[in-house]
This record gives C-alpha cells, structure tokens and sequence, in this order.
C-alpha cells in the first residue's frame, strides 16, 4: 500500500500543490492528508466534481502549474462537460490531474449504485481521449507513473490516475472540524418520519440518510414502501422528490436532504421554488460534512441555507437544532414549498447497517403505494 504523505508529498515536488474536488471513501486518507497539510487557498472542497476542473482550469490560467481534481467514479458524469469544451486540446487545452476512485470495478463486491460506473469508469476516459494509469499499490510502481502523469501534465494534457480500493495506507484527519450540536442526525431522522401522515412519502439522499431512515422503519416493525432510497444519483434527490409533488399534488412528498448534496446541485432549489408546489417540504439535515466518506467538511454550516431559499422563493423557511424545535416546528408546518434546516451533531452509529432491499424492490414497493 501507498502511504498518503509519500503519495501527495511526490506530487508537491512535482509543482502540484493545489487540489479541489468531492471527497471519496476510497480517497479518505488522501483526502484527510491534504487537509491537514494544505491550506483552503490549496484545497477547495468544491460544490461537484465539475466546478472542481473549473477550480483547476482557474488555477492553471494564473500561475500556469496544473492541479489535482479528486473525484469518486460516480462524479465522472459532471466533469464531461468541462473535459470536453473546456480542458480539451481543440478549446483551450488546460492540463488537469484527475484522481478516481474506482468504486463498483468488475469482480470486486461494492454496493449496487456503483456497479454499472464501475464498469464504465475507465471506457469513459477512453472514450474522452484521457490517458489513465490504474494507480499500483507499490509505492515505486507507483512513482513511476506518476512520473508518466507529470510528463502528460507537462505537454497540457489532462491524465488520470484511477484508485482501487485499499490503496492507500490509513491516514487520520488531524484537523477535525467540531460542532457543538447536540441532536444526532438519526434522531432527527427518526423525529420527521414519526410526523408523517398516512398518505405522505419520503425521498431521501445517498448516504447516511437513506441508511439511518432505513434502519428506522426497520426497528419499528414498519414497511419500507412510502421512502425512496436515492442510493446513487448525489444531489438529485429534490427533483425526484419535485418530480413526485408535481404528479400527486394531493400527497405531501418529503425531500430528506444532507448539506453536502443540496449544495452539490443548489441551482435545483431555484426550481423546486418556480414551481411552487404545496406539497413539498424540503429537510437539509446539515452537519457540515461530507460524513459518508470520511467526514471531510462542507460549506453547510458557514452558509444561511434557509436564506438561500427564501431568496429563489421557497414560502416558508424555517431552522432548528434542538428536537424540541424541530418537534414545534413540524406541527406548525406552512404551505409549501418550504424547507425546514435541521442543524445536527457529525458521525453516526457505527454498526449502522445498510438496506437490504434491493433498488427495484424499493422502487416498485414505492410505485404500489403511490397507486393508494
């Protein structure tokens, strides 16, 4: 295995020692070491993967040294775009340094929303005209094609280095960023889904949500047909959930959000407000961090999210962070849509289990009560 610091501290000496991107499970310890030993001018932690080669195209136009984006396979979809009418030989030829983790690689057990990115992770750099190295676990290996990266940096080309799982040796975040929140997430979760309605129905985020929401109706003896796990799809979750009230106006869809996905894509916010929608209710469960993948931080807690809202027209806005305001809150909810922040503690259980439905079987158990 490669450790983090001979990994990042290589390219350092190389001239690359500006980063951006969306953290990934497989690149937490990277991740975390960039953090603790590059400063936010140097590591921006970007709304999606494309903003982050747009963060790198910006960086390379003043100072003419390449920087590294940091991606998770899932966000190769956003970076398309700016690959091809940005970064490209035939538009303005910028040199990117991309870092993939491949989740989901064929022959090696992941969770189903990674299993068809894995498959197509490395066709899609074929397919773009990016060279790529599957990053060896030999830290020599691995030096040389490194090596090989530079030297295509060099001759402003874009280059990937693709990361398989268990790469890199464990590395702790040291600057840990606290809140003194004191509801867990879990409990909130738990405290919105016990005021639902009969007839109402939940679309939930990737990660953590999903999960804890899961385990919820689990402990209580209840079905999982009224929540649609949004297992994949980062930052969707509110246009499925628009998508839903728009069709049903007569049944209240609740959108569970986390900060990091709703900032990922906050231009749907705008949207979901021009469409005005009585039926939706809009949570952020806001902790500041990206906590499915190693807890590195968000903009979440620095930003007025109820004010962003209100601004693109949402009716209502309201923010709690105990579970007594979030218990009134919930029984005194306005017309929609509104959205309702619920500021909570980081972390989560850790024998948190994960769904053991399958996605079809979440989908048509859905579909069978939307008929109701």
């Amino acid at each position: 295995m490669i450790r983090p610091e001979y990994f990042i501290e290589t390219l350092k000496a190389q001239g690359i020692d500006c980063f951006a991107g969306v953290p990934d499970s497989l690149l937490k310890n990277i991740c975390a070491y960039i953090t603790d030993h590059f400063d936010a001018q140097h590591n921006i932690i970007a709304a999606n993967e494309g903003a982050a080669v747009g963060i790198a195209a910006g960086h390379y136009l003043a100072t003419g040294q390449p920087a590294c984006v940091y991606m998770q396979n899932s966000g190769e979809g956003n970076i398309i775009n700016p690959l091809a009418s940005l970064t490209d030989p035939e538009v303005y030829n910028i040199p990117v340094l991309l870092l993939i983790g491949w989740r989901g690689r064929p022959g090696v057990h992941d969770e189903p929303q990674h299993v068809k990115q894995g498959k197509v992770t490395t066709g899609l750099l074929n397919t773009m005209g990016i060279n790529f190295d599957v990053l060896s676990k030999d830290e020599d290996k691995a030096e040389k094609q490194i090596a090989k990266a530079v030297a295509a940096l060099k001759n402003r080309e874009v280059y990937a280095l693709v990361i398989e799982k268990d790469t890199f040796e464990d590395y702790k975040l040291q600057n840990v960023e606290k809140n003194d929140l004191a509801m867990s997430r879990e409990e909130a979760i738990q405290t919105v889904a016990a005021a639902l309605g009969e007839k109402d129905c939940i679309v939930s985020t990737t990660g953590m949500i999903s999960r804890e929401l899961f385990e919820y109706r689990a402990a209580m003896n209840q079905g999982h047909e009224r929540d649609f796990l949004t297992v994949g799809s980062m930052g969707h979750a509110s246009q499925i959930a628009l998508g839903i009230a728009m069709a049903q106006p007569e049944r209240r869809v609740w959108c569970f959000d986390g900060d990091g996905a709703a900032i990922m894509h906050m231009g749907s916010m705008a949207i979901v407000a021009s469409k005005e929608p009585r039926n939706y209710v809009h949570v952020v469960f806001n902790n500041g961090a990206h906590d499915s993948v190693g807890g590195q931080p968000t903009v979440g807690l620095k930003i007025d999210l109820p004010a962003v809202a209100k601004a693109v027209g949402y009716k209502a806005t309201v923010s709690v962070e105990s579970k007594e305001a979030l218990v009134a809150a919930l029984k005194d909810l306005a017309e929609g849509p509104v959205l309702l922040e619920v500021k909570v503690k980081k972390g989560n259980r850790k024998d948190l289990g994960r769904p053991t439905t399958t996605p079809i079987q979440n989908k048509e158990a859905l579909m069978q009560f939307l008929k109701k």
